[in-house]
């Protein structure tokens, strides 16, 4: 398929610099180039997954979530009193 592409005269001479050094054409370039950028987008989505949950309801703990300070508090107390 044929198309149009504004591209700016900077960049559009090195295209044709690439292209000559690799034996291709700027067309070449762009087709290897596009399906490059469209396979990476494809290989960085992420699967999707199930989050394993063990118990029924309850609390996981007594802490107040949406009290950071608390939370940071309660991770350094954890992680230091195990350094002892």
């Amino acid at each position: 398929m044929r198309t149009t592409i504004t591209l700016n005269d900077r960049l559009l001479e090195r295209l044709k610099k690439r292209a000559a050094e690799s034996g291709t054409s700027v067309s070449g370039l762009i087709e290897r180039a596009v399906r490059l950028l469209l396979q990476a987008s494809a290989s960085q989505r992420r699967d999707r997954f199930d989050l394993v949950t063990f118990g029924e309801g309850g609390q996981f703990t007594t802490l107040n979530i949406d009290k950071t300070a608390a939370l940071l508090e309660a991770d350094d107390v954890e992680r230091f009193a195990r350094q002892r």
